[in-house]
């Protein structure tokens, strides 16, 4: 520095010597360092924005796209899961409930009456077996059957249960007697098993054949056991109005 000074010039004086600062240098060929980027037509910055982004930032940004194209995905599948599961289940629900409403309103309206079958054997008032084994498993006459076109029939219809291929399944008669049974009404798909069991005077049966001196029991027990595990039981009054023949000989003597 002092060397610099003894010759009577400072650093910036010894460029000036030769009739430039260390920018007029630039400046000899009409452009500083800035403008000299100029003459492509752009600056540094405008120089990195035409270039666009680096591979490590393409690298990122399709990394975060794909996380989150991933998630999406996923979250519609699990939408569609969760909405076809709860779509079964209440399947599932709505067909329980229909056997309990076919079911509680045939044995509701029960009636103490004999029929016979399309070769005129006599069959007993009410016939309840055990399980799925027996075809048909259950079988009655109940009241209530509406007449809308005034057909020549009574109001009163036979009707049976029974379980084929996993399907429980509802049989309808048009007469009482030596009429052959209508179509099939599948109610309930997906069973593995039925069991029935029936009370009267207090204790259970698991067979009911309706003898003469007490043709109805008092209440049905059905317990199902569906294909893919879950088992429900149901019970039912079985005639509410109705009364044993004891009970109405007594209301005789009585009166």
């Amino acid at each position: 520095m002092i060397r610099r000074v003894e010759n009577g010039l400072t650093p910036c004086g010894r460029y000036a010597v030769n009739g430039f600062t260390p920018c007029g240098r630039y400046a000899v060929n009409g452009f500083t360092p800035c403008g000299r980027y100029a003459v492509n037509g752009f600056t540094p910055f405008r120089r990195y924005a035409v270039n666009g982004f680096t591979l490590v930032e393409m690298m990122v940004s399709l990394l975060i796209f794909a996380l989150l194209a991933a998630a999406g995905v996923g979250l519609l599948a699990f939408s569609v899961r969760a909405q076809g599961a709860t779509d079964s289940k209440l399947t599932e629900i709505a067909h329980l409930n229909q056997l309990g409403s076919a079911l509680s309103g045939d044995l509701a309206q029960v009636r103490a009456r004999a029929t016979r079958d399309a070769a005129g054997n006599p069959l007993p008032v009410f016939t309840g077996a055990s399980g799925s084994s027996v075809t048909p498993m259950l079988r009655l006459v109940r009241a209530g059957w509406t007449n809308v076109d005034e057909a020549p029939r009574p109001s009163e219809q036979k009707v049976e249960y029974q379980l084929a291929d996993g399907v429980l399944t509802r049989t309808s008669y048009p007469m009482l007697d030596g009429a052959a049974p209508g179509p099939n009404a599948a109610i309930l798909s997906n069973v593995s098993q039925v069991s029935l069991r029936y009370r009267y005077a207090g204790a259970w049966t698991d067979h009911w054949d309706g003898t003469s001196d007490r043709p109805l029991p008092d209440a049905v027990e059905m317990t199902i056991i569906r294909t893919d595990g879950p088992a429900f039981r149901e019970l039912f009054l079985v005639g509410t109005g109705y009364r044993t023949p004891q009970e109405l000989g007594a209301n005789r003597a009585a009166s």
